[in-house]
């Protein structure tokens, strides 16, 4: 097995945005201390919940070095720099290793997507061009394209692609992925319903978005599980089943967002297309957050 690259909760990180929609890089640095002080074990930079798709490259790529800076070490920092433009992929990889990412994250391709080959080339050809691990990125209901677990078990050759964020949401998938793949290749859960599920079958950790609103907790059901302690994880997954829920009651990250606002964590809206919450849904989300004791 190869370098691991972290084990636990990382958190698929927000990006805060001022009224004028520029980033709020000073209430970014204030979630990075307090997820890194609440025991979040990596923090992932410009990933879909980052809402990197929406980013110009430049305020990228300072997301990317201001995450880097900021953590100083003290957990690892994964940047999300996956494109369906595999060019555009290896430069933006490069940068993030230049910025001393210690890890990157790579979406499959998406719209234009692709066959398994193409997969295989695509991958192999970022990771050529980086010395940093890559976690691939899993997540058929937001690209249309599935990694065959076969197309796994070929990538996990490279010395450079040692893990998987696995968001089908498909635990049959898992369960083979693990089962065929679970010793040349890491996995983390990409779902936070999923997580204890997925980590009694060998997945290392979750790259998680309930990190932002119950850090603690979400490490701890991590911790749990790689303590074999899957009695006192079970507990803490079905306790925050609701909050989980309606965390995704509508696109990722507008839900989480939202939250944070009510949390008074002033974190701002989300870019367009994404917009706001239906009033019904967030009388939902608040019930959740008023049952587990985050707002009044």
């Amino acid at each position: 097995m190869k370098n691991t690259i972290f084990t636990g909760a990382g958190i698929a990180i927000i990006t805060p945005f001022r009224p004028d929609g520029s980033i709020n890089f000073e209430r970014l640095g204030e979630m990075i201390d307090t997820q890194i002080a609440s025991g979040t074990d990596a923090i992932i930079i410009c990933g879909t919940t980052g809402e990197a798709s929406t980013m110009s490259d430049e305020e990228h790529l300072e997301c990317i070095r201001f995450a880097v800076k900021h953590t100083a070490g003290r957990v690892p920092v994964i940047a999300g720099t996956g494109s369906n433009d595999t060019s555009y992929a290896i430069e933006l990889s490069k940068e993030a290793e230049a910025a001393g990412a210690d890890g990157l994250l790579l979406v499959t391709p998406y719209y234009n997507k692709t066959t398994q080959k193409g997969l295989v080339l695509h991958f192999n050809a970022i990771a050529d061009a980086v010395n940093i691990p890559i976690i691939l990125y899993n997540i058929p209901g937001r690209t249309g394209l599935n990694i065959d677990i076969p197309t796994v078990k070929e990538l996990a050759k490279h010395r450079n692609i040692v893990a998987v964020k696995e968001a089908s949401g498909n635990i049959s998938y898992a369960a083979k992925l693990l089962a065929e793949c679970g010793d040349v290749i890491d996995v983390y859960s990409g779902n936070d319903d999923m997580i204890v599920p997925l980590m009694s079958l060998g997945a290392k950790g979750v790259i998680s978005v309930l990190s932002h609103v119950i850090p603690k907790e979400t490490h701890m059901m991590a911790q749990y599980c790689l303590d074999n302690n899957f009695v006192e994880a079970a507990k803490l997954q079905l306790e925050y089943m609701d909050l989980i829920n309606n965390l995704f009651i509508e696109v990722n990250p507008i839900p989480v967002k939202t939250a944070m606002n009510m949390m008074g964590v002033d974190v701002g809206g989300c870019r367009m297309p994404l917009c706001e919450m239906t009033d019904e849904h967030k009388a939902a989300l608040r019930a959740s957050l008023v049952k587990h004791g985050l707002v009044k």
